[in-house]
């Protein structure tokens, strides 16, 4: 009896370790299969960003949206169908953020999709009292999953690389916030940074963008990201990738931070 028990756990642990190698062979095919023509016109078109890549990064780009696309659903909602350009527009886009870090959406399988602005319903606590509030939102982004997102402001945010405002880097940028177990400004950090230079840092640009808010100035930051320091770290993911050399200017350390995250420099992209 004791001998069937452990040739049926064996057969388990070789049954995984098979789909484990699988997995991985079926990542290195994808990673190494460029987009096709028509696919890379599509993003290129819907993603204007991209163009400024350094070939090699857009070499990862296609790589990473092949993984992307094999492991995300895409959900039309309020009676959306989806098309293969909404599909590489998000896909690219988020795969920007990732497009030369070791992280990535590991938790995420579904991307909802709405035509246009949603509603959402929030819940507050205040000990055992508990009210909903029912808001407008153009994203939202799940701990594990999904991200839901207003098509009509993903692609006005895609299309437009410079106005600091792109609802899927911000929606995104909470996933990977959030793979650290809490979605609350800390992501897993790169192996050259420390948390608390990095601690430092954060709280030091948040509480002047929050005082900076509060007194009526506009700033390269938009105000809603001193709402929270999640809010203000996705904001800050927005303005690095759409106006690079403004928060290098503003907040350079806040820039080099974000740099040495995602392991990018898009100030210096041509």
């Amino acid at each position: 009896m004791t001998l069937m028990i452990l040739l049926g756990l064996l057969a388990i642990a070789v049954f995984f370790a098979r789909r484990a190698w699988l997995q991985r062979q079926q990542r290195i095919a994808l990673l190494a299969t460029p987009l096709t023509r028509r696919q890379r016109a599509i993003v290129l078109r819907e993603v204007p960003l991209v163009r400024k890549l350094p070939p090699g990064l857009r070499q990862a780009l296609e790589g990473k949206i092949n993984i992307f696309l094999s492991q995300v659903t895409f959900q039309g909602c309020d009676g959306l169908d989806v098309t293969e350009e909404m599909e590489l527009s998000i896909a690219a886009q988020a795969c920007l953020l990732v497009v030369n870090a070791d992280a990535w959406y590991d938790h995420l399988t579904t991307v909802m999709i709405y035509p246009g602005a949603f509603k959402s319903v929030t819940k507050r606590h205040d000990g055992y009292v508990v009210t909903e509030e029912e808001v407008v939102r153009l994203g939202e982004s799940w701990a594990r999953g999904p991200v839901i997102l207003s098509w009509q402001h993903t692609q006005r945010g895609a299309q437009d690389a410079q106005d600091g405002q792109n609802v899927a880097f911000h929606e995104f940028a909470h996933q990977i916030d959030g793979l650290s177990g809490h979605t609350d400004g800390a992501p897993l950090l790169s192996d050259v940074q420390d948390y608390g230079t990095w601690e430092h840092v954060i709280l030091a640009a948040f509480e002047r963008h929050v005082a900076r808010t509060e007194a009526g100035e506009r700033t390269v930051l938009d105000a809603y990201g001193a709402t929270a320091h999640e809010e203000f770290f996705a904001v800050a993911v927005e303005v690095f990738f759409e106006k690079p050399l403004a928060l290098a200017r503003d907040e350079p350390d806040l820039y080099a931070q974000l740099s040495d995250l995602l392991r990018l420099d898009p100030k210096s992209w041509a």
